[in-house]
């Protein structure tokens, strides 16, 4: 079978994991190789085993994790409109944070606003 959302895969994951009062997940390698790095946010850390086939990663989880997941379709976003993506999906101003892939990189809205890029709101490659 084919996955559609690897992401939201692996955010459902953690966020089950939170709400059964896990201290950590494991999940495949294959299904978020590099993704948690832009997960650091919300995260205490997170380590990777290689068991020589598709890999693990360990995260740990700090019990803080309200909701998380993936926008679809996936919206492209000009600098000016990050605020209101801001308004319109997290319950306070300094509450959360919103994950964009840019030409810069993987980021989240705080740090796309400093380095003055824009790009895809909650993008998969």
């Amino acid at each position: 079978m084919v996955r559609v959302s690897v992401l939201g895969d692996c955010l459902n994951n953690i966020c089950n994991a939170e709400r059964t009062g896990k201290r950590q997940e494991i999940l495949l390698s294959a299904q978020a190789h590099t993704r948690y790095r832009s997960c650091s946010p919300t995260t205490d850390e997170f380590e990777e085993i290689d068991d020589h086939r598709s890999g693990k990663i360990v995260i740990q989880l700090n019990g803080r994790i309200n909701k998380c997941g993936v926008i679809s379709p996936r919206f492209n976003v000009q600098l000016p409109q990050i605020e209101n993506w801001v308004n319109l999906l997290m319950p306070a101003r300094s509450f959360g944070y919103i994950i964009l892939t840019t030409s810069a990189g993987i980021m989240d809205h705080e740090e796309a606003r400093r380095k003055h890029v824009a790009g895809k709101v909650g993008d998969e490659r």
